[in-house]
């Protein structure tokens, strides 16, 4: 598992406009018999000023489980991971769900000395292809699973591109796997789970 933070909780490596248009449509002028009409609108995508943003405040991984999601911060380099094995932490230092770019990190306990096994243990049971959830504030964004990849956790900030902030948009969740290793402080590698938008956030 990830090593102890200074909170009591556990911590995890991290990392330090739509342009508009116009249309220009020459009028004729309709005889008095003649409907006025008018062209149909034309929808675009939403400019950044108009998308739903929101931090996550619940998870909902594939079969329906789901946790709370707590603001996590960083320590000294470290994420400060929820010390609850069941509750997952969000980074603040990442995108938010719904922003038009950057990595939404959530981070959580495969398990914990205390409490057995954590949350996201069931993240070893996850599959490309199916779709997590994230909701807060009333609103919600889907994430269709692309990837997953075991990291070694020396390589997870600076390898992984887990904490990319200039990508396309994406959901990583990240908990710990690989052998046990005590003497060393946990397990020696990171399972990532990279997911991309369903849609826009709603």
């Amino acid at each position: 598992m990830p090593s102890p933070g200074a909170d009591g909780g556990t911590s995890t490596p991290a990392p330090s406009s739509a342009p508009g248009f116009t249309s220009q449509i020459t009028p004729t002028v309709p005889l008095p018999s003649d409907p006025v009409s008018a062209p149909s609108g034309r929808v675009g995508t939403p400019a950044p000023s108009q998308r739903v943003r929101f931090v996550p405040e619940q998870v909902v991984l594939p079969g329906g489980a789901s946790a709370p999601v707590l603001t996590a911060t960083t320590v000294n380099g470290q994420l400060q991971v929820p010390a609850k094995a069941q509750r997952v932490g969000w980074w603040d230092g990442g995108a938010q769900a719904g922003d038009p770019f950057g990595s939404v990190v959530l981070a959580g306990h495969v398990d914990t000395k205390t409490e057995g096994l954590g949350f996201f243990a069931r993240l070893r049971r996850v599959k490309a292809g199916e779709v997590v959830v994230l909701n807060g504030s009333g609103h919600a964004a889907s994430y269709k699973v692309r990837s997953i990849v075991s990291v070694p956790k020396d390589a997870l900030a600076t390898k992984s591109g887990a904490f990319s902030q200039t990508d396309d948009h994406r959901l990583v969740l990240v908990t710990c796997t690989g052998a046990y290793d005590a003497s060393r402080g946990g397990y020696e590698d990171n399972l990532v789970i990279t997911a991309m938008p369903v849609d826009l956030a709603k």
